[in-house]
Protein backbone atom coordinates (compact mmCIF):
# COMPACT_ATOMS: atom_id res chain seq x y z
CA UNK A 1 0.00 0.00 0.00
CA UNK A 2 2.86 2.50 0.91
CA UNK A 3 4.49 1.78 -2.32
CA UNK A 4 1.34 2.15 -4.55
CA UNK A 5 1.07 5.55 -2.51
CA UNK A 6 4.41 6.41 -3.63
CA UNK A 7 4.24 5.63 -7.44
CA UNK A 8 0.98 7.56 -7.64
CA UNK A 9 2.65 10.83 -6.15
CA UNK A 10 5.41 9.67 -8.48
CA UNK A 11 3.06 10.22 -11.49
CA UNK A 12 1.12 12.92 -10.34
CA UNK A 13 4.17 15.20 -10.08
CA UNK A 14 5.03 14.39 -13.24
CA UNK A 15 2.35 15.43 -15.09
CA UNK A 16 2.00 18.44 -12.64
CA UNK A 17 5.04 19.27 -13.76
CA UNK A 18 4.26 19.15 -18.02
CA UNK A 19 0.74 20.49 -17.05
CA UNK A 20 2.64 23.66 -15.18
CA UNK A 21 4.88 23.65 -18.48
CA UNK A 22 2.16 23.31 -21.35
CA UNK A 23 0.52 26.58 -19.23
CA UNK A 24 3.62 28.75 -18.87
CA UNK A 25 5.18 28.29 -22.38
CA UNK A 26 1.56 28.72 -24.30
CA UNK A 27 1.70 32.07 -22.33
CA UNK A 28 5.19 33.10 -22.19
CA UNK A 29 5.57 32.50 -25.72
CA UNK A 30 2.43 33.02 -27.25
CA UNK A 31 2.15 29.51 -29.02
CA UNK A 32 -0.30 26.75 -29.43
CA UNK A 33 -1.04 23.86 -27.35
CA UNK A 34 1.05 21.76 -29.47
CA UNK A 35 3.96 23.89 -29.77
CA UNK A 36 3.36 24.40 -25.97
CA UNK A 37 3.43 20.97 -25.07
CA UNK A 38 6.66 20.37 -27.90
CA UNK A 39 8.56 23.21 -25.57
CA UNK A 40 8.13 21.35 -21.99
CA UNK A 41 8.88 17.94 -23.53
CA UNK A 42 11.91 18.96 -25.11
CA UNK A 43 13.00 20.83 -21.98
CA UNK A 44 12.39 18.30 -19.32
CA UNK A 45 14.27 16.13 -21.38
CA UNK A 46 16.77 18.39 -22.02
CA UNK A 47 17.09 17.29 -26.18
CA UNK A 48 18.12 20.79 -27.01
CA UNK A 49 15.90 21.03 -29.84
CA UNK A 50 14.82 25.03 -31.56
CA UNK A 51 12.49 27.01 -29.45
CA UNK A 52 9.09 27.49 -31.60
CA UNK A 53 8.70 31.16 -30.11
CA UNK A 54 10.63 34.21 -28.81
CA UNK A 55 12.57 33.54 -25.56
CA UNK A 56 12.06 36.29 -23.23
CA UNK A 57 13.94 36.60 -20.12
CA UNK A 58 10.35 35.74 -18.26
CA UNK A 59 10.50 32.30 -20.27
CA UNK A 60 14.48 31.24 -19.68
CA UNK A 61 13.75 32.13 -16.00
CA UNK A 62 10.57 29.77 -16.26
CA UNK A 63 11.95 27.45 -18.81
CA UNK A 64 15.23 27.01 -15.83
CA UNK A 65 12.52 26.14 -13.71
CA UNK A 66 11.22 23.65 -15.65
CA UNK A 67 14.21 22.19 -16.41
CA UNK A 68 15.45 21.57 -12.62
CA UNK A 69 11.47 20.50 -11.67
CA UNK A 70 11.50 17.96 -14.44
CA UNK A 71 14.55 16.01 -14.01
CA UNK A 72 14.32 16.28 -10.18
CA UNK A 73 10.94 14.30 -10.47
CA UNK A 74 11.89 12.40 -13.16
CA UNK A 75 14.69 11.54 -11.58
CA UNK A 76 13.70 10.64 -8.14
CA UNK A 77 10.91 8.70 -9.81
CA UNK A 78 13.34 6.18 -12.07
CA UNK A 79 15.25 5.90 -8.87
CA UNK A 80 12.24 5.09 -6.23
CA UNK A 81 10.47 2.69 -8.50
CA UNK A 82 14.42 0.84 -9.36
CA UNK A 83 14.63 0.96 -5.95
CA UNK A 84 10.77 -0.83 -5.18
CA UNK A 85 11.33 -3.43 -7.61
CA UNK A 86 14.81 -4.55 -7.08
CA UNK A 87 14.82 -4.02 -3.28
CA UNK A 88 11.56 -5.76 -3.24
CA UNK A 89 12.90 -8.55 -5.36
CA UNK A 90 16.49 -8.77 -3.31
CA UNK A 91 15.35 -9.09 -0.06
CA UNK A 92 12.42 -11.79 -0.78
CA UNK A 93 15.02 -13.77 -2.58
CA UNK A 94 17.18 -13.08 0.27
CA UNK A 95 14.97 -14.76 2.83
CA UNK A 96 13.69 -17.40 0.64
CA UNK A 97 18.04 -18.26 0.55
CA UNK A 98 18.46 -18.16 3.92
CA UNK A 99 15.28 -20.22 5.08
CA UNK A 100 16.45 -22.56 2.84
CA UNK A 101 19.60 -22.92 3.78
CA UNK A 102 18.07 -23.30 7.71
CA UNK A 103 15.95 -26.40 6.46
CA UNK A 104 18.73 -28.23 5.08
CA UNK A 105 20.57 -27.84 8.16
CA UNK A 106 17.68 -29.09 10.16
CA UNK A 107 18.55 -32.97 11.31
CA UNK A 108 16.31 -34.67 14.03
CA UNK A 109 13.60 -32.07 13.73
CA UNK A 110 9.82 -32.28 12.98
CA UNK A 111 7.94 -31.97 9.74
CA UNK A 112 4.51 -30.44 10.10
CA UNK A 113 2.28 -30.94 6.93
CA UNK A 114 -0.52 -28.56 7.03
CA UNK A 115 -1.36 -25.32 9.01
CA UNK A 116 -4.87 -25.61 9.43
CA UNK A 117 -6.58 -25.19 12.90
CA UNK A 118 -5.07 -28.05 13.85
CA UNK A 119 -1.51 -27.71 12.52
CA UNK A 120 -1.37 -23.96 13.47
CA UNK A 121 -1.91 -25.34 17.25
CA UNK A 122 0.88 -27.74 16.77
CA UNK A 123 3.37 -25.35 15.47
CA UNK A 124 2.45 -22.73 18.08
CA UNK A 125 3.48 -25.25 20.78
CA UNK A 126 6.57 -26.15 18.89
CA UNK A 127 7.78 -22.53 18.61
CA UNK A 128 6.93 -21.92 21.96
CA UNK A 129 8.90 -24.84 22.94
CA UNK A 130 11.86 -24.08 20.46
CA UNK A 131 11.47 -27.58 19.07
CA UNK A 132 13.31 -27.82 15.61
CA UNK A 133 10.44 -27.79 12.68
CA UNK A 134 9.50 -26.93 9.45
CA UNK A 135 6.11 -26.79 7.83
CA UNK A 136 4.87 -27.65 4.75
CA UNK A 137 1.63 -25.44 3.54
CA UNK A 138 0.60 -24.89 0.44
CA UNK A 139 -1.91 -22.04 1.10
CA UNK A 140 -0.10 -19.06 -0.36
CA UNK A 141 -1.60 -16.88 2.44
CA UNK A 142 -0.63 -19.01 5.47
CA UNK A 143 2.76 -19.51 4.48
CA UNK A 144 3.19 -15.89 4.32
CA UNK A 145 1.86 -15.15 7.94
CA UNK A 146 3.87 -18.04 9.39
CA UNK A 147 6.98 -16.22 7.52
CA UNK A 148 6.37 -12.93 9.47
CA UNK A 149 6.00 -15.69 12.83
CA UNK A 150 9.71 -16.76 12.25
CA UNK A 151 8.49 -19.93 11.54
CA UNK A 152 10.83 -22.35 8.87
CA UNK A 153 8.12 -22.99 6.01
CA UNK A 154 7.94 -24.68 2.64
CA UNK A 155 4.82 -23.08 0.08
CA UNK A 156 4.13 -26.59 -1.30
CA UNK A 157 1.93 -29.71 -1.54
CA UNK A 158 2.56 -31.95 1.10
CA UNK A 159 1.17 -35.20 -0.65
CA UNK A 160 4.45 -34.26 -3.26
CA UNK A 161 7.08 -36.54 -2.52
CA UNK A 162 9.75 -34.02 -3.86
CA UNK A 163 8.34 -31.47 -1.09
CA UNK A 164 8.64 -34.28 1.52
CA UNK A 165 12.58 -34.18 0.48
CA UNK A 166 12.53 -30.48 0.69
CA UNK A 167 11.49 -31.04 4.22
CA UNK A 168 13.93 -33.37 5.16
CA UNK A 169 12.00 -36.29 5.26
CA UNK A 170 15.19 -38.40 5.77
CA UNK A 171 16.85 -36.73 8.78
CA UNK A 172 13.95 -36.16 10.40
CA UNK A 173 12.74 -37.43 13.69
CA UNK A 174 8.75 -36.99 13.72
CA UNK A 175 5.85 -35.51 11.39
CA UNK A 176 2.25 -34.33 11.86
CA UNK A 177 0.10 -34.67 9.20
CA UNK A 178 -2.70 -32.44 9.52
CA UNK A 179 -3.97 -32.32 6.50
CA UNK A 180 -7.92 -30.64 5.62
CA UNK A 181 -8.93 -34.42 4.14
CA UNK A 182 -8.17 -38.01 4.93
CA UNK A 183 -7.32 -38.92 1.36
CA UNK A 184 -4.21 -36.40 1.66
CA UNK A 185 -3.02 -37.12 4.90
CA UNK A 186 -3.03 -41.17 3.84
CA UNK A 187 -0.81 -40.22 0.66
CA UNK A 188 1.02 -38.03 2.79
CA UNK A 189 1.34 -40.73 5.21
CA UNK A 190 2.26 -43.42 3.19
CA UNK A 191 4.95 -41.68 1.05
CA UNK A 192 6.53 -40.33 4.04
CA UNK A 193 7.22 -43.92 5.03
CA UNK A 194 8.42 -45.01 2.07
CA UNK A 195 10.72 -42.72 2.52
CA UNK A 196 11.80 -42.90 5.94
CA UNK A 197 10.78 -46.11 7.90
CA UNK A 198 12.28 -45.06 11.00
CA UNK A 199 10.28 -41.48 11.09
CA UNK A 200 7.57 -41.77 13.79
CA UNK A 201 4.12 -40.38 12.26
CA UNK A 202 1.42 -38.85 13.57
CA UNK A 203 -2.00 -38.42 11.47
CA UNK A 204 -5.25 -36.70 12.27
CA UNK A 205 -8.26 -38.42 11.16
CA UNK A 206 -11.22 -36.89 10.38
CA UNK A 207 -13.92 -39.46 9.59
CA UNK A 208 -14.22 -43.06 11.82
CA UNK A 209 -12.71 -44.98 9.84
CA UNK A 210 -9.77 -43.12 8.85
CA UNK A 211 -7.91 -44.38 11.33
CA UNK A 212 -7.25 -47.55 10.45
CA UNK A 213 -6.21 -46.87 6.87
CA UNK A 214 -3.79 -44.24 8.33
CA UNK A 215 -1.98 -47.11 9.95
CA UNK A 216 -1.76 -49.39 7.34
CA UNK A 217 -0.50 -46.31 5.16
CA UNK A 218 2.29 -46.10 8.09
CA UNK A 219 0.97 -44.06 10.82
CA UNK A 220 2.38 -45.02 14.13
CA UNK A 221 -0.41 -43.61 16.04
CA UNK A 222 -4.22 -41.13 14.54
CA UNK A 223 -6.12 -38.35 16.18
CA UNK A 224 -9.48 -37.19 16.13
CA UNK A 225 -9.90 -33.26 17.16
CA UNK A 226 -13.70 -33.88 16.69
CA UNK A 227 -13.81 -37.11 18.58
CA UNK A 228 -11.50 -35.76 21.41
CA UNK A 229 -13.40 -32.32 21.68
CA UNK A 230 -16.39 -34.45 21.80
CA UNK A 231 -15.18 -36.36 24.46
CA UNK A 232 -13.99 -33.52 26.50
CA UNK A 233 -17.26 -31.93 26.30
CA UNK A 234 -19.11 -34.74 27.58
CA UNK A 235 -16.54 -34.79 30.52
CA UNK A 236 -17.26 -31.53 31.52
CA UNK A 237 -20.84 -31.77 31.65
CA UNK A 238 -20.33 -35.40 33.86
CA UNK A 239 -17.55 -34.98 35.87
CA UNK A 240 -16.51 -31.22 36.11
CA UNK A 241 -14.24 -31.43 39.25
CA UNK A 242 -12.21 -34.25 37.06
CA UNK A 243 -11.53 -31.79 34.32
CA UNK A 244 -10.93 -28.98 36.56
CA UNK A 245 -8.41 -31.25 38.47
CA UNK A 246 -6.72 -31.74 35.32
CA UNK A 247 -7.04 -28.23 34.07
CA UNK A 248 -5.39 -27.11 37.20
CA UNK A 249 -2.29 -29.32 37.52
CA UNK A 250 -0.57 -27.80 34.67
CA UNK A 251 -1.14 -24.88 35.65
CA UNK A 252 -0.47 -24.08 39.75
CA UNK A 253 0.12 -20.76 41.21
CA UNK A 254 0.67 -19.36 37.38
CA UNK A 255 3.95 -22.22 37.74
CA UNK A 256 3.61 -23.97 34.55
CA UNK A 257 4.07 -27.90 34.96
CA UNK A 258 4.78 -29.99 31.98
CA UNK A 259 4.20 -33.81 31.74
CA UNK A 260 7.89 -35.12 30.10
CA UNK A 261 9.13 -38.27 28.91
CA UNK A 262 12.90 -39.24 30.35
CA UNK A 263 15.01 -42.08 28.77
CA UNK A 264 17.70 -43.58 31.35
CA UNK A 265 20.74 -43.75 29.22
CA UNK A 266 23.36 -46.60 28.95
CA UNK A 267 25.50 -44.20 31.28
CA UNK A 268 23.32 -43.22 34.00
CA UNK A 269 23.89 -43.76 37.67
CA UNK A 270 20.22 -44.62 37.61
CA UNK A 271 20.91 -47.69 36.15
CA UNK A 272 20.55 -50.39 38.27
CA UNK A 273 18.78 -48.57 41.49
CA UNK A 274 15.13 -48.85 42.86
CA UNK A 275 13.16 -45.61 42.87
CA UNK A 276 13.60 -45.75 46.82
CA UNK A 277 17.26 -46.09 46.05
CA UNK A 278 16.98 -43.13 43.53
CA UNK A 279 15.73 -40.62 45.23
CA UNK A 280 14.07 -38.94 42.30
CA UNK A 281 11.22 -36.80 43.75
CA UNK A 282 13.83 -35.51 47.22
CA UNK A 283 16.37 -34.76 44.75
CA UNK A 284 14.20 -32.90 41.69
CA UNK A 285 10.79 -32.55 43.16
CA UNK A 286 9.52 -33.76 40.43
CA UNK A 287 6.23 -36.16 40.62
CA UNK A 288 6.95 -40.01 38.70
CA UNK A 289 3.27 -40.72 37.39
CA UNK A 290 4.56 -43.71 35.35
CA UNK A 291 7.51 -45.99 33.81
CA UNK A 292 7.80 -47.61 30.10
CA UNK A 293 10.18 -50.21 30.15
CA UNK A 294 12.33 -50.59 27.37
CA UNK A 295 10.92 -52.39 24.21
CA UNK A 296 6.95 -52.52 25.67
CA UNK A 297 4.55 -50.54 24.26
CA UNK A 298 2.38 -50.52 27.87
CA UNK A 299 2.84 -48.06 30.80
CA UNK A 300 2.78 -49.13 34.24
CA UNK A 301 1.76 -46.18 35.88
CA UNK A 302 2.24 -45.26 39.55
CA UNK A 303 5.55 -47.22 40.00
CA UNK A 304 6.34 -48.58 43.57
CA UNK A 305 9.53 -47.30 45.09
CA UNK A 306 10.35 -51.41 44.55
CA UNK A 307 10.75 -50.73 40.62
CA UNK A 308 14.15 -50.67 39.39
CA UNK A 309 15.48 -48.92 36.58
CA UNK A 310 17.14 -50.10 33.60
CA UNK A 311 18.98 -48.59 30.71
CA UNK A 312 16.53 -47.71 27.96
CA UNK A 313 13.58 -47.11 30.04
CA UNK A 314 11.43 -44.26 30.07
CA UNK A 315 9.64 -42.27 32.80
CA UNK A 316 7.00 -40.14 32.97
CA UNK A 317 7.43 -37.00 35.08
CA UNK A 318 4.98 -33.87 35.77
CA UNK A 319 7.36 -30.90 37.14
CA UNK A 320 8.29 -27.84 36.26
CA UNK A 321 11.09 -26.90 33.40
CA UNK A 322 13.84 -26.65 35.50
CA UNK A 323 13.22 -30.02 37.71
CA UNK A 324 12.85 -31.66 34.40
CA UNK A 325 16.15 -30.66 32.97
CA UNK A 326 17.60 -31.66 36.78
CA UNK A 327 16.15 -35.05 35.94
CA UNK A 328 17.86 -35.32 32.12
CA UNK A 329 20.93 -34.66 33.45
CA UNK A 330 21.11 -37.51 36.24
CA UNK A 331 19.36 -39.79 33.79
CA UNK A 332 21.49 -39.16 31.07
CA UNK A 333 25.02 -38.55 33.57
CA UNK A 334 25.14 -34.96 31.65
CA UNK A 335 25.15 -36.65 28.33
CA UNK A 336 22.40 -34.28 26.71
CA UNK A 337 22.10 -36.11 23.37
CA UNK A 338 20.42 -38.93 25.16
CA UNK A 339 17.61 -36.76 26.25
CA UNK A 340 14.24 -37.98 24.82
Amino acid sequence: MENKKKFIIIVTAFFLVIFVGVVGFASLLNVGFIDALYMTAITISTVGYGEVGVMTNQAKIFTIFIIFSGLGVAGYGFTSIVALFFEGEFKHAWRRRRMEMKIKELKDHYIVCGAGEVGHTVIEQFHANQFPFVVLEKNQKRTEELKEMGVLVINDDATDEEALIKAGIHQAKGMVCSLSNDADNVFTVLTARQLNSEIYIIAKAIEKNAHNKLKKAGANNTISPNEIGGRRIAAMITRPSVISFLDIITQADDVILDLEEVMICDQSDLIGKSLKEARIPEKTGLIILAIKRKGRKRLSFNPSSAEVLNAGDTMIVLGKDDQVDAIKKIACDGNRTCMV
